[in-house]
């Protein structure tokens, strides 16, 4: 077996990662390769430089970041979870401006959803505040689909939810899919399409309205890699339409296309 995440780790300690945190980033970043169907060194590179990469994206003071002209469309300030005597994360600080890219990042069960329902104003913080604009997009990991409604059905609804008459909302719809490289079916329910389709859908719900503040949370599940792909691009035409995005990841490789990296795993 190769001794990659070994060194990898052991690269993020002498930089003066916690153990327990190198530990968790060695196994999330060995478990993404093996997903990848790649050996680590493939996929990442050598591990001492992908680990200083990687630690010099975690570690990047918020001054530092490329700051763009927009206005700040989503800001928390100590923003803190907890369920009864269990402290969910705490203190968290985030501010996004339009044309900026913010991803979240941490272990499995540190609150990364959790965190991106209450940017949505979905889920109510136990401490600190939260001020985002007014026209929100927000893709869930799971659901967000009605499995007996056809795509169009999809956007006829949501569509009259945001005030669009309903042949704009479906021909808007059906523009958008096309930017993921699908075309809807006019007679196909949701339940029938496969999990990466249905995420596309969500993606193009949430985008139906032209919101300003983007939230999604892992949207690329069950993509394949040319439509991964898409989705980057179609980030990077939001960003430079001037609108804040905040994506919830667990794959370590998307820093390298954002603006803000919020490590939640070490405020749990």
């Amino acid at each position: 077996m190769s001794d990659w995440p070994q060194m990898f780790e052991a690269e993020l300690l002498r930089l003066g990662l916690q153990p327990r945190r190198a530990r968790q980033l060695a196994e999330e970043t060995t478990q993404q390769a093996a997903e990848c169907a790649g050996a680590p060194a493939d996929v990442f590179g050598p591990a001492h430089l992908y680990a200083r990469h990687l630690w010099a994206e975690l570690n990047t003071p918020a001054d530092g970041q490329r700051l763009a002209p927009g206005p700040v469309l989503l800001s928390l300030e100590g923003v803190g979870k907890r369920y009864r005597r269990r402290t969910v994360f705490r203190d968290v600080d985030l501010r996004v401006r339009g044309g900026e890219v913010a991803a979240i990042v941490g272990a499995n069960g540190c609150g990364k959803s959790t965190l991106l329902r209450i940017c949505a104003g979905l889920t109510r913080p136990s401490a600190g505040s939260v001020r985002r604009t007014r026209r929100v997009g927000f893709v869930p990991q799971d659901g967000g689909t009605a499995g007996w409604l056809t795509a169009e059905e999809h956007f006829t609804l949501f569509g009259a939810a945001a005030g669009m008459v309903p042949g704009r909302a479906r021909s808007t719809g059906v523009h958008l899919a096309t930017k993921l490289a699908w075309r809807p079916s006019r007679r196909q329910p949701a339940q029938q399409l496969s999990g990466g389709t249905r995420q596309k859908l969500n993606l193009v719900l949430g985008e139906l309205h032209a919101p300003d503040l983007l939230l999604l949370d892992e949207p690329y599940q069950g993509f394949d890699q040319g439509t991964y792909l898409d989705f980057w691009q179609q980030v990077f035409a939001w960003r430079d339409a001037g609108r804040a995005i905040v994506v919830v990841t667990h794959l370590l490789h998307d820093l390298q296309n954002v603006d803000h990296v919020l490590d939640l795993g070490a405020r749990s």
